[in-house]
């Protein structure tokens, strides 16, 4: 069997930058680059969910996307860690959209990926994609046990939703973290999302953020969409605002739009297709 994988890199629009996401076509695969049909199942029956995680390993990035279409025109879209499966990710989400608006595989401007965190729908909006995105207010939680000292750092504040939100005093504060990632790693949570307000280059941006995942096999996320779903709340309760430039600042670094409406969060960025190959398995 073969198997078409594009490697886009996400909220950026310069490669070697964002984060990168593989999105790997089980079923009715778009022709491989050579413009030949891909061979591979008429279903996704033959690939179970152990083959998923295996071949989600082999990529060895933070995510890869799993996207299948159905019959009413929408799609199908799960999301696979080296280590696990996910509720939710942004950049993989992105990825994925970029690269059926890319390749023509969407009717219009709109696509609406069915996942295990409900309906999400992705806008293009010129060179930019936009998601609309479940929000994930943290409600506030007690110091949690060993969280300082595996951060290494002051917390000022902190709260648990998917993820534990842990703010620190400074964007500088959060961009110079040496976390120890093993201590991470025994803290019962899927991530660790690092915030504060500011930018550390006193660019554009109203906050910054780090996330680091040990635990589900990522020891940090370059740029983390799902984690904007937590970040984007917590900001507007404590500025004021619903409107957001975000600078996660990873080594790689990204950069997107937030927006709150209601109960939903609107994410805004770019991507770049950097790789379009074939898997062989």
């Amino acid at each position: 069997m073969t198997i078409r994988i594009l490697q886009v890199d996400a909220f950026t629009d310069t490669p070697f930058s964002g984060n990168p996401a593989a999105v790997a076509f089980l079923a009715s695969s778009p022709p491989g680059p050579d413009g030949d049909a891909a061979a591979g199942p008429s279903d996704t029956d033959r690939y179970d969910d152990g083959f998923l995680q295996a071949l989600a390993a082999e990529m060895n990035l933070s995510e890869t996307a799993f996207p299948l279409p159905r019959p009413d025109g929408d799609w199908d879209l799960r999301w696979f860690t080296p280590g696990a499966e996910v509720d939710l990710c942004g950049h993989a989400t992105l990825a994925t959209a970029h690269v059926l608006f890319e390749l023509g595989l969407v009717g219009d401007d709109v696509v609406t990926f069915h996942t295990r965190s409900g309906p999400l729908i992705c806008h293009r909006q010129g060179d930019a994609i936009m998601m609309d995105f479940p929000a994930a207010p943290a409600t506030p939680c007690g110091p949690v046990a060993g969280l300082v000292e595996a951060l290494g750092a002051t917390v000022v504040d902190q709260g648990q939703a998917f993820d534990l939100i842990a703010q620190l005093e400074s964007a500088e504060a959060v961009a110079s973290l040496t976390p120890d990632l093993g201590a991470l790693a025994q803290i019962d949570t899927r991530a660790v999302v690092v915030t504060a307000a500011g930018d550390i280059d006193r660019g554009p941006a109203n906050f910054v953020s780090r996330v680091f995942a040990p635990r589900v096999g990522i020891p940090e996320d370059p740029v983390t969409g799902s984690a904007h779903c937590i970040t984007g709340p917590w900001w507007a309760e404590r500025l004021g605002r619903s409107e957001f430039q975000a600078h996660q600042v990873s080594a790689r670094g990204g950069r997107l739009g937030v927006a709150i409406n209601g109960d939903r969060v609107e994410l805004t960025g770019q991507a770049v297709t950097v790789l379009d190959g074939t898997f062989l398995a």
